[in-house]
This record gives structure tokens, C-alpha cells and sequence, in this order.
């Protein structure tokens, strides 16, 4: 994966789906090698990469499996310039601490985890829904006239926890 901004859009969110589906096939492999007889395996779901495209010189999308549904990326253009297990990257809709770790034949790639285990899911088509409207909500701007409907006025980096409960997306009254 290149890093470089000057990638016409059309060419590198090929690339950026390339690599989701690279990143997909590694996960089945894993599936089946590791964690299909595990209880947190759902058998209704299956792999799917979802929403994979070029952001920030870099590409990003959300990896649904059977066992989790993470925000991913490829960690090796931005991991250089962090020493420790994690790093916070800035979306348009704020910041997001993403994990570090090794992917197989992937190598280093930055996880976020959005759900796991997966039972809430009865099937593909709902977790594939739910990959999409996350990755769409994470791409809108914090100060957009829509996100400021969305949530409380006073707004704070993204904290993992309040994005999955919805904090960030309703108001409370």
C-alpha cells in the first residue's frame, strides 16, 4: 500500500478495496484455521470487508466476521511515528483510538472494535447495514449541520464506548 496523495481518487480506492479484500481472505483463512469451533463464533455471519476506500493518504473500511466488526487500516504509513500498542487517528467526525497488531500474511494493521462477539447480528444483511451506516457516520464532520442535530452540543474526542452505545449519535434529554 502507497502512501502517496498524489493517487488519482478512481485508482486508490481500487487499491483501497484491494486491500480489504486481501485483508478479508486472511480472516477467512483465520476463520476456518482458528476460530470457527470457538463460542464466539457466529455461524449465521460470514467475512466481509465493507466501505473500503482511500482516506487521509491511507485506506480504511470496516471488517466484518463472524467474530467481530472492527474499523480497520493498514497500520504501516501511519504506525512509524508511534512507539506504543495504540494511536488515535482523526476522522471527520473526531478522533478514534485504534490498536495495533498483526494480521497474518497482512502484517501490522489498526483495528478499532466495534463489536465483538457478533450474536447480535442475526445475519449478513444486518451487519453489513450496520458496517455501512458506522463507516458513513464516521466520515461525517463533527461541526456538519447533521452531526450537530445528532448529538449534545458540547462534544468531545469519539470515546469508543459512547460511539457503540450511540452517545454521539442521539440527544439525551
Amino acid at each position: 500500500m502507497t502512501a502517496d496523495a498524489q493517487i488519482p481518487a478512481s485508482d486508490a480506492d481500487a487499491e483501497a478495496e484491494a486491500w480489504g479484500g486481501l485483508l478479508a481472505g486472511s480472516y477467512r483463512e483465520i476463520g476456518e484455521r482458528a476460530m470457527r469451533d470457538l463460542p464466539i463464533y457466529n455461524d449465521a455471519l460470514g467475512v466481509k470487508a465493507v466501505g473500503f476506500r482511500w482516506f487521509n493518504s491511507t485506506t480504511i473500511g470496516i471488517m466484518v466476521t463472524p467474530w467481530f466488526m472492527n474499523v480497520v487500516m493498514p497500520a504501516s504509513a501511519i504506525a512509524r511515528d508511534t512507539s506504543g500498542p495504540s494511536l488515535r487517528i482523526r476522522f471527520p467526525a473526531g478522533d478514534i483510538e485504534f490498536t495495533l497488531s498483526e494480521v497474518g500474511q497482512m502484517g501490522l494493521v489498526a483495528s478499532c472494535s466495534l463489536f465483538s462477539p457478533m450474536f447480535q447480528f442475526a445475519d449478513m444483511v444486518a451487519a453489513w447495514a450496520t458496517a455501512e451506516a458506522t463507516l458513513a457516520e464516521l466520515m461525517l464532520p463533527a461541526d456538519s449541520e447533521e452531526a450537530v442535530r445528532r448529538r449534545e452540543p458540547a462534544t468531545s474526542p469519539i470515546d469508543r464506548r459512547n460511539f457503540l452505545r450511540g452517545v454521539l449519535t442521539e440527544r439525551c434529554g
